[in-house]
């Protein structure tokens, strides 16, 4: 790791290592000492630690298992998760691809359900093993997804054989590995209860993922140990903590935007960064909020509360990366190079940034262990698909603007600040210019799309936030739910109340139900959305929320035609 960094910030920087090495920090958070963090439970959640050795042990299992998933010939594989179950399996599968002579193999994180039914329509579910990775065996994502693909894996199978196509990854006890073994499924992994979900990737959670896609787990892990000794180390050669302390200092000078550029083989990377660094660090209006896949851009449109982090594929750079980052690096930007040989020196990655995000945690007197506004979503999206299942229908809600195309929802508070900017010419680009007038220096504008993942819809998003991102010169983030709700959804509720919120929801064209509930998919999603935006505006977010109707894309066309006008 290098930094190109300005005077001021170095000497800053070189002071805190120095007070980290003299206060035995190091050891302390190997120690597993609570009392570097906020004193209450972090103790109980640092079997991240050395769940690289243990995995280690576990290497002839890990390939015995993917042995056993290859042998029986089908030619897929799909696994359900969402948060940490997912990010780290989907990171490895965007990084290494398809293995030549294994099963393809499949993520999906998504209750949309366009999303939803576009991964089951890609493979054979008469000739797909699915894998359903849990940690509490309780969380709403996969618990319908399971029941979803055991119905239709069922009708295509047979009852007999159906549980026999399943692999549930969970911690021991949880209600996922009692349904698991009334099912008969093929496996159940164990996960460790003392990791959470975020830092589970060199865990059963990636490791099982990892072996069963054709990566050489071993050399994998074998990356992860020797970062691992490194972490040990001094901390004037410590990669974790120089890292750590690097990241925590320039936050506390305001340079709390983490922007990442990452080489295009490893683009990937930055989703599970986004997860790791803003669920653990957002939190008592503290945080540090990652920026993943803005383009790079002039260096005018940046400010001063960026920090940006270069992850350099060595083996496969990119020369337009290397020529903006460096002229990032002469306009006087804090840029951290970090250079990674090859794919294989992601599990030295995972392990850095976990100690780096711990160090943070430490030097912001918080617990980066815990998500306390990813638990209020879920409450409140409870609330309203419980509220379904006893009336058959979501609460009514009225919009404060609509042209037929696009119609405006939000609370009363944002709806008296805006419909007050807006006065009497009422237009959608017209909101649009109240709501990212209230961009200040130093905030971030976040785009929060509760539509499908695909390659057209970040496409049309991506347009958008780049247009807001060089008019406001701001820092831009895009999320599709309800996967963010479970990594940056934690940094926009708990950190800073520096963002200004566009969520984005539509009506989808087709929806599906989910077996054995009253509730579908498609009102899961909405149910979703409504409760992510009240805990926004309970929290005093600037947020207003567009619906689309049915055609996303022509939603999402009118949505960045409106922007653009709104920006002028």
């Amino acid at each position: 790791m290098t930094r190109s960094l300005p005077a001021p910030l170095t000497a800053d920087i070189d002071q805190a290592l120095a007070r980290w090495e003299a206060d035995g920090c190091t050891r302390r958070l190997w120690a597993r000492d609570a009392a570097l963090w906020s004193g209450t439970d972090e103790a109980r959640w640092l079997g991240w630690l050395t769940t690289v050795e243990e995995q280690q042990l576990r290497v002839e299992a890990l390939r015995a298992l993917a042995a056993d998933v290859t042998a029986t010939g089908v030619p897929f594989v799909v696994l359900l998760g969402m948060g940490g179950s997912s990010l780290g399996p989907e990171v490895l599968r965007q990084t290494f691809g398809h293995v030549k002579g294994v099963p393809d193999f499949r993520v999906l994180d998504s209750t949309d359900p366009g999303q939803v039914t576009a991964v089951a329509g890609s493979v054979d579910l008469a000739r797909t093993i699915v894998i359903v990775a849990s940690k509490s065996g309780s969380t709403l994502e996969p618990n319908i997804l399971l029941e979803y693909f055991f119905d239709r894996v069922k009708a295509a199978v047979g009852d007999t054989e159906a549980g026999g196509r399943f692999i549930a990854i969970t911690d021991p006890g949880s209600s996922l590995e009692q349904l698991a073994t009334s099912r008969g499924f093929r496996h159940i992994v164990h996960g460790v209860p003392a990791i959470g979900g975020r830092f589970s990737a060199l865990s059963a959670f990636g490791m099982v993922p990892a072996a069963v896609m054709g990566i050489d787990v071993a050399r994998f892990l074998d990356g992860a140990a020797q970062m691992s000794v490194g972490c040990k180390g001094p901390a004037a050669s410590n990669p974790g903590v120089q890292l750590g302390v690097t990241l925590g200092v320039l936050a506390r000078h305001g340079r709390n935007k983490l922007t990442i550029v990452a080489s295009p083989g490893i683009f990937d990377l930055g989703a599970w960064l986004e997860q790791l660094v803003a669920e653990s660090t957002g939190k008592h209006g503290h945080g540090i909020v990652p920026v993943d896949l803005e383009h790079e851009g002039d260096a005018g449109v940046y400010g001063a509360d960026r920090v940006f982090v270069y992850l350099r594929l060595e083996s496969a750079p990119d020369a337009t990366q290397d020529a903006a980052v460096a002229r990032l690096e002469a306009a006087g930007q804090p840029v951290i190079r970090i250079s990674m040989a090859d794919e294989y020196a992601l599990g030295a990655e995972f392990f850095r940034w976990e100690i780096a995000t711990a160090v943070v945690g430490a030097l912001m007197g918080i617990n980066p262990f815990d998500q306390p506004d990813v638990e209020a979503s879920k409450i409140a999206t409870r609330k309203l698909t419980d509220a379904y299942e006893a009336s058959g229908s979501l609460p009514a809600e009225a919009p404060i603007f609509s042209d037929g195309t696009l119609t405006f929802f939000t609370d009363e508070r944002n709806a008296g600040d805006l419909q007050k900017a807006v006065g009497a010419g009422r237009t959608a680009a017209a909101f649009l210019r109240a709501h990212l007038n209230r961009l200040t220096a130093g905030d971030y504008a976040a785009l929060l799309a509760y539509v499908p993942m695909n390659a057209e819809t970040m496409a049309e998003l991506q347009v958008s936030r780049h247009l807001i991102r060089d008019r406001k010169r701001t820092a831009t983030c895009l999320g599709f739910g309800p996967r963010f709700l479970h990594s940056t959804g934690q940094v926009y509720k708990g950190g800073p109340n520096t963002g200004v919120f566009l969520q984005v929801t539509y009506d989808p064209a087709r929806d599906v139900p989910v077996p054995g509930l009253k509730f579908t998919f498609g009102v899961v999603v909405a149910a979703q959305a409504r409760g992510d935006f009240a805990v926004l505006a309970e929290r005093g977010r600037r947020a207003l929320r567009v619906h689309l109707g049915p055609d996303v894309m022509a939603g999402l066309r009118a949505l960045r035609a409106a922007i653009e006008q709104a920006l002028g």
